[in-house]
């Protein structure tokens, strides 16, 4: 698989370049346009339970869906619902990554996209508790909501970044959930923070510039007879 990246930052589309009779898999409904012979098939990823596994651990699709080149080869586009980026995972044996639930998009062979309990940090921390892990040798694509930052922090560096704003994170990578506002939960609220990562290297982060869970807090509050008596709770902390 050879993914090729087209109208980025805002609207990004992946082309992926396939050499002949070459599978890839993809999240279900993604697939945008494929080229002749391209044979598309829809399946749970490895039996029921892996699709039960898959849907309800870690917030994917319960079908996944493997696009196969025909004897000649193809390409097949993808492309995520938020808009922003996408970037390229290059995968290797001894480096496998921590992926945030929502944000993968597509796999070549040779490497395994599997639910991962991300630990307390997550489950607290607003993000399900479980994410997937990604690993082997080879290239995810990954979706990610707004513009992409790339973090590396040496030995002793760390950083602190709200939980909404993660994509992916080197396994290895030492890591702890903290509230972003010391003191009762009272005093997060009337700040507008939840939840933070304090990072610290070695390691590799993969970071979003706008966060999915604020956008779905925010379509609920202006949903039509959602949260009567939130403007008022907002002027309150506001």
């Amino acid at each position: 698989m050879q993914p090729q990246i087209r109208h980025n930052p805002s609207f990004a589309v992946a082309r992926l370049h396939l050499a002949p009779n070459e599978p890839v898999r993809i999240e279900s409904g993604a697939m945008m346009a494929h080229s002749a012979g391209v044979q598309l098939a829809s399946n749970t990823g490895g039996g029921v339970m892996a699709g039960l596994k898959r849907s309800l651990l870690s917030g994917e699709s319960f079908f996944v869906t493997t696009a196969t080149a025909g004897a000649h080869g193809g390409w097949i586009d993808v492309s995520a619902v938020l808009p922003g980026d996408l970037m390229v995972l290059d995968l290797q044996p001894d480096r496998p990554f921590f992926v945030t639930r929502g944000c993968w998009l597509a796999n070549s062979h040779g490497t395994e996209v599997s639910p991962k309990w991300g630990g307390m940090a997550n489950l607290f921390g607003g993000e399900g508790g479980f994410g997937l892990q990604a690993s082997g040798q080879g290239q995810v694509v990954l979706s990610v909501y707004g513009a992409l930052d790339v973090i590396d922090l040496q030995q002793g560096d760390q950083i602190t970044v709200d939980t909404g704003h993660v994509v992916a994170y080197d396994l290895g990578i030492q890591f702890r959930m903290r509230r972003a506002v010391a003191g009762r939960t009272i005093q997060s609220v009337k700040s507008g923070e939840g939840f933070v990562f304090d990072f610290a290297g070695p390691g590799r982060l993969y970071l979003q510039s706008r966060n999915p869970d604020a956008l779905q807090a925010w379509v609920r509050s202006a949903a039509p007879g959602e949260n009567p008596g939130g403007s008022t709770l907002g002027n309150l902390f506001g």
